[in-house]
């Protein structure tokens, strides 16, 4: 599949990835995964099990010839005949049948590894490929949606295999088997009635399932809705009990039910109309065929056993041809299932790494911005040519009032973004010219609202560098001065923290979060805004921590607190995307420009008896 290394616009939104890929496209996304080039063994497999299945539709095409001869020799009227010939010919009859179903059992059982192997690595492609996408596509996702679109792909993958592979093909050579049969055995009108039925029964399952799949894709989007909806609630439980808005989200819950009902009402009925010309047209056909067997034998040109020939193969292959409409409308269905899956595959990731680069080499940690000018919107420019230097093992701060730009730059750095004009370089490497990996890997972060796994304290702590021994892990905990509340915990490191770590305290988020990143030793540290969230007594203890976690690093805190960014190297004023003063926090004030202006009104609302709320706006 071929993607841009270099973009010309926006990955496509969530809404745009949900939309139909085509049937083609999404059997062709299978074929790699199915038989692919560097396995040998799956491709065996692929082989093994085509040769048993035609084994098995070959032994069942007998079954009926078995029968037939068996019912002639017990109509011949010769009592000693009766008694050897038919009990060889039940015997094979038995045999056939037997063989049709061992055939078809080792068929399903070689394939298996090969179909459970193949939804193995589509679900993790389509996985890895969502961690590659820009943060722009997963800030407009919808995670209810998409992680449905992801367990309803996965699972229509097996139903796809299993159905077009095992049931479609199978199915289409016994019916050419049996006209052939039919027609070198009597004439070529029993193999015409036969195959118009046939014919008939396809077309009208053709298109009367291609009306349907409207109703599925309805019934697929309104259960998407009603999912994102009730995992959207769920996720913000306490802004609904703050507002007590329990009612509103039932409303809103319900509407998108009723949605999903409707659609299903219809699928329904559009079924019921389905079946009902399905049965009709295998009738009428089956009548036909059998009144024709009957006046050849009157006439005498057929007889018993040829009558019971002509019944046997039309249930035989009416059997398989009746689920052949099942089939059809189950493969309809997983197809549709898997359009928005496979869909996903085909978002660009906007940002990517170029051909052949090579991995960050951090000599000293050197940070500089030039020039650099970015807009999350074409529309709407953040930066505007910025420029500035974190000297190796130095601490450089970026100050400024909400939507000036400061987490913008944070963002940047780590390359979810692309610069629009200009350079981030570390050490004099451009980051577009390296891995993203490498990078990422020489950075770390402490952000203003850490965001935990629901799983265990040790796991959280650990996730800074997964390979990690328990000793690493406790060492990081003590470092970041969290290991005595741990300790303190009922299961000390084994305990859960609960959905985005909401059973833990805003500063007790913020320690696991300078323990990961003790952990991962970087060599460039980002504290975005890493304190402005916590009360004064532990915004300090916290400074205390992140200050002899940086001592000797490359720093780069983004504050909007002052108090906190004193001691810096450098301090930047960020202003309407430009940085409009420099310096050290003393020189800044003894300009007495926008800094010491907001130095000033920010001591004198910490002094005033009720502090101002500010209204904070995205950056």
């Amino acid at each position: 599949m071929r993607r841009r290394s270099q973009p010309k616009g926006p990955a496509l939104s969530y809404a745009e990835a949900a939309t139909s890929t085509g049937d083609l496209g999404a059997l062709r996304s299978l074929v790699p995964y199915l038989w692919p080039a560097d396995s040998l063994e799956t491709k065996v497999r692929v082989v093994l099990a085509l040769v048993l299945l035609v084994g098995a539709k070959a032994a069942n095409v007998y079954v009926p010839i078995f029968y037939k001869r068996a019912v002639d020799a017990l109509g011949g009227g010769n009592a000693s005949a009766a008694v050897a010939i038919p009990l060889g010919l039940i015997v094979a009859y038995g045999l056939a049948r037997v063989t049709s179903l061992v055939f078809a059992e080792l068929r399903d059982a070689v394939f298996a590894s090969v179909a459970q192997r193949t939804i193995r690595k589509v679900a993790l492609s389509v996985f890895q490929h969502l961690h590659a996408l820009s943060l722009r596509f997963h800030l407009e996702r919808q995670t209810g949606g998409l992680t449905r679109s992801l367990e309803r792909g996965t699972r229509a993958i097996e139903a796809l295999l299993r159905y077009a592979l095992f049931s479609i093909v199978p199915t289409l050579v016994e019916i050419a088997l049996v006209c052939i049969i039919l027609w070198r055995m009597f004439n070529g009108w029993f193999a015409l009635a036969t195959f118009v039925t046939v014919f008939g029964y396809i077309a009208y399952t053709f298109f009367v399932s291609e009306w349907r799949i409207q109703f599925r894709r309805a019934m697929n989007e309104t259960d998407s809705k009603a999912n994102t909806k009730a995992v959207d609630s769920l996720l913000n439980y306490e802004t609904v009990k703050y507002f007590g808005n329990e009612q509103h989200e039932a409303r809103r819950y319900d509407a998108a039910l009723a949605s999903y009902e409707q659609a299903a009402v219809q699928s329904q009925r559009s079924l019921s109309l389905l079946n009902i010309g399905q049965s009709a047209i295998i009738s009428v056909g089956l009548a036909v065929v059998m009144g024709m067997a009957a006046r050849g034998i009157v006439n005498g040109s057929m007889t018993i056993g040829d009558f019971v020939l002509v019944n046997t193969y039309l249930l035989q292959l009416y059997q398989p041809l009746n689920f052949f409409g099942v089939v059809y409308r189950e493969i309809k269905q997983a197809l549709t299932d898997i359009e928005s899956m496979v869909k996903l595959l085909s978002v660009d990731r906007e940002v990517a790494d170029r051909p052949g680069a090579p991995a960050l080499a951090v000599t000293g940690g050197e940070v500089r911005f030039e020039g650099v000018e970015f807009g999350y919107d074409p529309r709407r420019p953040i930066l505007k040519g910025v420029s500035f230097t974190v000297p190796a093992g130095k601490t450089v701060a970026i100050v400024g009032p909400s939507g000036a730009g400061k987490s913008t730059i944070s963002r940047l750095l780590f390359r979810f973004y692309d610069v629009s004009k200009g350079r981030v370089l570390i050490d004099g490497q451009d980051i577009r010219a390296v891995t993203q990996e490498s990078l990422r890997a020489s950075l770390g972060i402490v952000p203003q609202d850490t965001v935990l796994f629901n799983d265990t304290v040790y796991y959280n702590i650990a996730y800074g560098r997964p390979g990690a021994s328990p000793a690493e892990v406790e060492r990081a905990a003590r470092l970041a001065h969290i290991h005595d509340f741990i300790m303190a915990l009922p299961d000390g490191y084994e305990t859960t923290v609960g959905e985005r770590g909401l059973k833990l305290s805003g500063g007790e988020k913020q320690r696991v979060a300078i323990a990961r990143t003790i952990l991962k030793n970087p060599g460039i540290l980002l504290f975005d805004e890493a304190t402005s969230a916590l009360d004064t007594h532990t915004e300090r203890e916290i400074q205390a921590n992140l200050r002899e976690v940086s001592r000797g690093r490359t720093t780069l805190v983004i504050a909007h607190r002052l108090s906190t960014v004193i001691d810096a190297d450098e301090i930047l004023v960020l202003e309407a995307g430009r940085v409009i003063e420099r310096g050290r926090h003393g020189e800044l004030l003894a300009r007495a420009g926008a800094y010491a202006a907001l130095w000033a009104r920010q001591q004198e609302s910490s002094q005033g008896p009720e502090p101002v709320p500010e209204v904070l706006a995205p950056t």
